[in-house]
């Protein structure tokens, strides 16, 4: 008996390092928010920064080339089918994609490899479209990829999701019908990148973690800018002595879009479903009766963490994921990221979409409505156009609604709407449109009312 009392204190013992050693490293990589040059940042980001400082100049011909190779890969595994690839449903999933995901992978292997080289049609390789996505973006996300993919474990793995999930039930719940736990993805995304946040969503719908609503409602809602890119917009409309009105506007202006939206189609046509069909049975984080939140969450967290037996496997996992980002979504963002930039550079597309927008904004009150219109979608190809576009325009309160909206938008196809297609979560693109103009016009009046009571 006392052999047994011993060995049990001993397990106790060593699945409270488990749980907590991991959970707070990772808390401290992806969430403690840290001055890096001069601007707010989490660890995660400075390291992906470091990445791409060392190897400034080289990142974009590796982005080729990865983006080449998986294209070339794809190609052999549909004509050859060879079992090493088949059979392994890791490599299977990567490199054997259906129809439709085949196309858009070879059309952003052509359209990487014309931009880097510079041939062919200048609208696809130019600064502005194929240029801004290759040079820009696509070595960021490479590097963030890299980190996140690598110790997102830290955060999943250990048990501190099941803690935060019974912390957070009663706020979650009641108010946006989510899971305690997706604040951790909130959180992540508002202090670092909201691709952490799609790719931290992504893992746990595939885990049977989140059903496909709670993952579709997240993955459009809660991957929220970092308040680094938020500094970088006010400043580009030349108004970033107003960044904390404005931050506080963004935050009241989501918090709007995050109750109302997903109890809108298309988010509220999502079934409650984990990704292999099977249906919700238990709230897997109800606090029983007789229990507190945190001695709950605590017995959840251990016991999440005696699952871990194997810290190999957990690396397995890490670069798994690294993997699967960087070979399976970088070639999605370089396709969907350029097609959307030059339908926004090169037709009136998005002006023409705007143009409903201007008695709305008249009714809001909002000067240079009619130029302000010609802004408001243009952001689904991109958040930065919105206030590329405004710093033109005159009026201070315009600017300043302008930059606002274009954060709270969220949803923007060289980033983030591509990221969320081409990961495992459960949307299209006309539902992503639908969701945008959605939080577009939930979110303006809140801007418009701030706006005046500032100006």
């Amino acid at each position: 008996m006392q052999d047994q009392a011993i060995a049990t204190s001993s397990s106790s013992k060593a699945n409270w390092l488990m749980f907590l050693l991991p959970s707070l490293l990772g808390v401290f990589l992806f969430m403690a928010p840290i001055e890096y040059q001069d601007t707010i940042t989490i660890p995660i980001a400075v390291l992906a920064k470091s990445v791409q400082g060392l190897f400034e100049g080289m990142l974009t011909a590796i982005v080729t080339f990865v983006i080449a190779l998986t294209a070339v890969a794809t190609i052999i595994t549909k004509l050859l089918k060879p079992r090493a690839i088949t059979d392994n449903s890791f490599l299977s999933g990567l490199l054997n994609p259906t129809l439709p995901w085949f196309i858009v992978q070879q059309l952003g292997a052509v359209f990487v490899v014309m931009t880097f080289f510079g041939i062919g049609p200048e609208m696809i390789h130019d600064g502005a479209t194929g240029g801004l996505v290759l040079n820009d973006l696509l070595p960021v996300l490479f590097s963030v990829f890299l980190f996140a993919g690598l110790l997102l474990p830290l955060l999943l793995n250990f048990g501190l999701l099941e803690f935060v999930g019974a912390l957070f039930t009663r706020i979650m719940r009641p108010l946006f019908n989510l899971p305690g736990r997706s604040a951790v993805n909130c959180i992540a995304s508002w202090l670092g990148d909201g691709s952490v946040g799609v790719l931290m969503t992504s893992k746990q719908y595939e885990g049977k973690i989140y059903t496909e609503r709670e993952a579709a409602v997240i993955g459009t809602t809660f991957t929220a800018v970092s308040i680094t890119f938020s500094l970088v917009v006010i400043a580009q409309v030349n108004l970033e002595h107003m960044f904390a009105p404005f931050y506080l506007t963004v935050c009241l202006a989501g918090l709007a879009a995050a109750v109302i939206v997903p109890r809108l189609p298309p988010l509220s046509w999502k079934k409650d479903n984990y990704i292999d069909g099977t249906t919700v049975t238990e709230d897997y984080e109800a606090v029983p009766a007789g229990k507190t939140v945190i001695s709950f969450g605590l017995e959840q967290a251990l016991n999440k963490a005696s699952e871990v037996k194997s810290l190999r496997h957990v690396v397995i996992e890490g670069i798994k994921n690294a993997v699967d980002m960087i070979f399976g979504v970088l070639p999605v963002v370089m396709a969907i990221g350029t097609v959307a930039l030059v339908i926004a550079e090169n037709t009136p597309v998005f002006s023409i979409l705007g143009l409903p927008f201007i008695p709305f904004l008249e009714l809001l009150q909002i000067p240079e409505a009619t130029a302000a219109s010609e802004t408001i979608v243009v952001g689904f190809a991109d958040m930065f156009l919105p206030s590329i576009l405004a710093s033109g325009i005159e009026s201070d309160l315009t600017r300043f609604v302008i930059a606002a909206m274009s954060v709270t938008q969220l949803i923007y196809m060289s980033e983030i709407g591509a990221l969320l297609i081409g990961s495992k979560i459960p949307v299209k693109p006309w539902e992503l449109f639908m969701i945008f103009i959605l939080r577009t016009v939930v979110t303006l009046p809140v801007i418009a009312l701030m706006g005046h009571l500032f100006f």
